[in-house]
């Protein structure tokens, strides 16, 4: 039984795969479409999908008192992090900008240490360092600022992602339900963004329309399901396959950008995707 409930998990969480890798596709697509009307049109659609869930629940509306800092962390980290992560996906491989986003779950253990109180093994921080040295194989520090910037950017895409979801952490342990932190974030993602959708807006074609329209789609998919693969199976056991993403994302970019990662990304992505694998083996283990 236990064993049927991990390949749910398994399978949903490469579907998982497949949606996020599929958004970041349609968000290059959609072309010359400024970052912050990208980011607006696809949090608005995850803001109409998680207020339609609430009213299907028929539940209200109320963010627990005890909970609102940690929303509100959430917000602003999610937020940027996801800012920076379409500008470096409009500007790095498609397979460089997954990988780079894919850091999360590391800078996650970091941040729990002083917000959630844990304290990781020796183990945990030693594969930490490890997986932000491949990360530089992927940024590749140098004096051309054109590659070097939306790489940093990626790299903070990163951190507000880890950061964001210990605030969730943080937020569900104190029994926030999860539509609510859906919508606060969305809403919050689309008041931040909306400045420069008035002032800086660009016309934009039918087919940028679609590009986005599916690009939200397909983040939907990711998100629902995502949060099914962890009903069925801990993390444990299945967050590893998360990372499938990215080789998802280098065959999307392959096929239909011609973009090649360089050797220096692909030793970047094994050592990433090395370190996460050992990490979930020594999971399973203990």
């Amino acid at each position: 039984m236990v064993k049927n409930e991990n390949i749910k998990g398994i399978i949903y969480i490469i579907l998982a795969a497949v949606g996020f890798s599929l958004m970041t596709f349609f968000v290059r697509e959609a072309g010359d479409v400024p970052t912050m009307q990208k980011a607006f049109f696809r949090n608005a659609f995850a803001l109409l999908i998680a207020v339609i869930t609430l009213i299907s629940k028929k539940e209200k509306f109320s963010i627990k008192k005890e909970c609102r800092l940690d929303v509100l962390f959430r917000c602003i980290f999610g937020t940027t992090g996801l800012v920076c992560n379409f500008y470096a996906i409009d500007r790095l491989l498609l397979s460089d900008a997954n990988m780079l986003n894919k850091l999360s779950p590391f800078f996650a253990i970091l941040l729990s240490i002083p917000l959630l109180k844990e304290k990781p093994t020796k183990f945990d921080i030693t594969a930490t360092i490890i997986a932000f040295i491949g990360a530089m194989f992927i940024i590749r520090p140098s004096g051309n600022s054109l590659a070097l910037v939306p790489a940093i950017a990626g790299f903070y895409g990163g951190f507000g992602a880890g950061t964001a979801y210990v605030f969730v952490r943080r937020a569900t342990g104190k029994g926030e339900r999860t539509p609510i932190i859906v919508i606060c974030f969305s809403a919050f993602s689309c008041l931040f963004t909306l400045p420069w959708l008035l002032f800086d807006y660009s016309p934009m074609s039918g087919r940028q329309w679609l590009m986005l329209g599916l690009g939200g789609v397909a983040a939907a998919l990711g998100q629902f399901s995502i949060t099914t693969a962890y009903r069925y199976a801990p993390a444990k056991n299945i967050s590893v396959f998360d990372y499938t993403q990215v080789i998802f994302a280098a065959i999307l970019g392959f096929v239909f950008l011609g973009e090649l990662p360089t050797l220096y990304s692909v030793i970047g992505y094994i050592i990433i995707i090395g370190v996460a694998v050992v990490r979930w083996r020594r999971s399973l283990a203990l």
